[in-house]
């Protein structure tokens, strides 16, 4: 059975960071790529970040760019999301989805920009 358990989220201050992390169980983590999308209140899922399964590849939306980084652990079976320069538009359940089309989510991570 997939399971992903996210961590990280929380409140932080306009212009602060947090890193997100996601723990994968239950396939061969090191075989696939991973993805971060984010669903803010009352709006769809949005995709952020990819990586592919040696972590050679990564991939952005244009609007994450520069301030987000996606990067993996394959020893850990543990995915991250650094979040930097933080907005309030950024406010969101973050999901982590196993497989570059994925086949496996998260519960999510409340992330909470706010002064």
């Amino acid at each position: 059975e997939v399971q992903l358990v996210e961590s990280g989220g929380g409140l932080v201050q306009p212009g602060g960071s947090l890193r997100l992390s996601c723990t994968a169980s239950g396939f061969a983590f090191a075989a696939y790529g991973m993805n971060w999308v984010r669903q803010a209140p009352g709006k769809g899922l949005e995709w952020i970040s990819a990586i592919r399964y040696n972590g050679g590849d990564t991939y952005y939306a244009e609007s994450m760019k520069g301030r987000f980084t996606i990067s993996r652990d394959n020893a850990e079976n543990t995915v991250y999301l650094q979040m930097n320069n933080l907005k309030s538009e950024d406010t969101a359940v973050y999901y982590c989805a196993a497989g570059l089309v994925p086949f496996g989510w998260g519960p999510g991570t409340q992330v909470t920009v706010s002064s």
